[in-house]
């Protein structure tokens, strides 16, 4: 089956596989957004739904330049935050899990398994979260003292719960997203191999 499929993409035209590859791309980002603010039953822990964006970039980032990696969260934190409030923003996280995760030295140290994806996946849910909850500290520091200290133990208690629930849910959905994103984009990338 998936020779056959090789197969029938290897006989389209470069630039109709180039459309098919970028049609493929952007509706899984699609399909990412559109299902973010969904809460389906067992997609959710203590209110909190996996991070679909992340997963997303995780999966695109890993096995690209670092460059490709910021612009991917970049554009894809810029999305996130025309569908929520713009503060905080989900650009610098987004952006910074790219470069983070193209940074990996993967071939010396990660293998492409469940677990692995899984693993990155749960640290940069950690770290995005994290820098979220940054966000909303500098936020709360315009305000009078007795407020702010209730408000910046409020966001790092509930900064905790929020960050496990994510990283948990997102690194156990990750391969429905890494998988098979993988899998295209690694044929997309034979077919662009000069044949021998």
């Amino acid at each position: 089956m998936t020779n056959l499929s090789i197969k029938n993409l290897s006989q389209l035209h470069p630039n109709t596989r180039r459309m098919w590859d970028w049609a493929v791309t952007a509706g899984s980002v699609l399909l990412c957004l559109l299902i973010l603010p969904t809460r389906l039953p067992g997609m959710e822990l203590l209110q909190v739904a996996p991070n679909w964006l992340l997963i997303w970039v995780v999966a695109w980032s890993v096995k690209r330049t670092v460059f490709q990696g910021a612009i991917a969260g970049l554009a894809l934190g810029l999305i996130q935050d025309g569908m929520t409030s713009p503060e905080p923003t989900h650009v610098l996280s987004l952006a910074i899990v790219g470069i983070f995760t193209a940074r990996l030295q993967k071939q010396r140290y990660i293998k492409e398994d469940f677990i692995s994806i899984a693993l990155i996946v749960f640290g940069m849910a950690v770290l995005a979260e994290t820098i979220i909850a940054i966000q909303f500290s500098f936020h709360s520091f315009g305000r009078d003292a007795s407020e702010a200290q209730r408000t910046l133990s409020e966001i790092w208690i509930y900064h905790q719960r929020i960050a496990l629930s994510s990283a948990i849910l997102s690194s156990l959905w990750a391969p429905a997203v890494y998988y098979p994103l993988n899998r295209w984009w690694e044929q997309m990338s034979e077919l662009e191999q000069p044949q021998t």
